[in-house]
């Protein structure tokens, strides 16, 4: 990618330009979520938040109909009604499974403090039919379940994206999921022995996360971005879904997929990932 920026600045002329570049593109997986049931929580976490942006007027991405992004939103309600900020992190569904139960309770720290300004908030969401946000809001969060129910809480899954601005590519639409903010998030609450970012046999980084949860013995992983020079971008599928994995410039097409963009245990990256984690006791 290169672009042309207006350098203009105090007296300079307008005309003044430089140019800059990205040297570490990326193949990143922006089109659907990993297979997967929508919990109950999850889908009444969907249904608030289409209630309360439809409360408002001058939503940053509407109009819709808007899809559910967990990208951390926390809905707060002061005398003028509705509105929405941002965590600094969303976990998505995905990411789950690497998280730090201690880190995630840290973010649900900030929000508990960020909406007990707001006191009109909890009592919002239970009149919009969701009663349980204030026992998620005041649960720590220490184990693998409590960060399931936060994940697909009304305080994560919880921004309202139209499907261009979601997931889309360019020329399209510029959706976030095509760029590394939601893959640099996880490596800020993955647990500590799980490695995110890991390199293949030419030394080109990838980002998995794991398939199951903690102590579940699933030693797989799904591929979430590559560089697109590596074998494995291939795992990834493509934007518009449903055709399975592509072939890098150069190379065969891979073999069909029993679960697409999943690795086995015994891959070199998946072993990687785990490197760091401790057997645990019979």
């Amino acid at each position: 990618m290169e672009i042309t920026m207006n350098a203009a600045a105090g007296n300079q002329p307008m005309g003044a330009t430089h140019t800059e570049h990205e040297n570490h593109p990326w193949t990143i997986e922006v089109a659907d979520h990993p297979p997967r049931v929508d919990s109950p929580l999850y889908t009444q976490s969907r249904a608030l938040m289409q209630k309360l942006v439809d409360t408002t007027d001058d939503w940053t991405y509407a109009p819709g109909p808007y899809q559910d992004h967990h990208g951390g939103g926390w809905w707060l309600k002061d005398k003028n009604g509705w509105m929405c900020v941002f965590s600094g992190l969303g976990i998505e569904w995905s990411a789950q499974f690497c998280a730090d139960p201690a880190k995630v309770d840290r973010i649900r720290q900030c929000a508990a403090r960020i909406i007990a300004a707001f006191p009109d908030t909890l009592p919002g969401y239970a009149a919009l039919g969701y009663p349980q946000g204030e026992q998620i809001l005041n649960t720590t969060i220490e184990t693998a379940q409590q960060v399931a129910d936060w994940t697909d809480s009304i305080f994560n899954a919880s921004v309202p994206l139209p499907a261009g601005t979601h997931s889309g590519v360019l020329p399209t639409a510029a959706g976030y999921h095509h760029y590394p903010k939601p893959i640099v998030d996880i490596d800020h609450f993955r647990a500590d022995d799980f490695q995110l970012f890991v390199t293949d046999d030419q030394g080109l980084s990838v980002a998995v996360v794991p398939v199951g949860p903690p102590g579940s013995g699933d030693g797989r992983v799904r591929v979430l971005a590559a560089h697109p020079d590596s074998r494995y971008a291939r795992h990834l599928t493509t934007p518009t879904g449903g055709k399975g994995p592509e072939a890098a410039p150069g190379t065969e097409a891979p073999a069909a997929e029993a679960e697409p963009g999943v690795l086995p245990a015994e891959d070199p990256l998946a072993q990687q990932a785990f490197r760091r984690q401790q057997p645990q006791p019979a």
